[in-house]
């Protein structure tokens, strides 16, 4: 397994993970104004436990942040993982927001 690559889909709402020139996994997003609501992650079962839901992850934080945007995780994953990371990954879910996420 080559490293793998994550993109960002805009025309699809989805940020992409590929491992061989395979797409195999996403995170469906929506943007509301300067906020990205990250919806769903999905990782095909034969990738599963190789790290790359947190690949995503991590770089789909990291490009939020680096475009000024607030991160909005209905995802149980992003949720947990940003609550894991909280040092890193806390501060772009607005104040306002983080009892909504449990994520105070």
């Amino acid at each position: 397994m080559t490293d793998p690559t994550v993109t960002d889909n805009a025309a699809g709402h989805r940020y992409e993970i590929t491992v061989d020139g395979k797409v195999v996994g996403f995170i469906d997003y929506h943007d509301r104004d300067d906020r990205r609501a990250l919806d769903h992650t999905e990782i095909e079962p034969a990738y599963e436990g190789h790290g790359l839901a947190s690949t995503i992850a991590r770089a789909a934080l990291d490009d939020i942040r680096a475009q000024g945007k607030a991160a909005l995780p209905y995802c149980p994953f992003i949720r947990s993982y940003i609550d894991r990371h909280r040092d890193d990954y806390l501060d772009l879910v607005p104040e306002s927001e983080r009892q909504k996420f449990n994520l105070r």
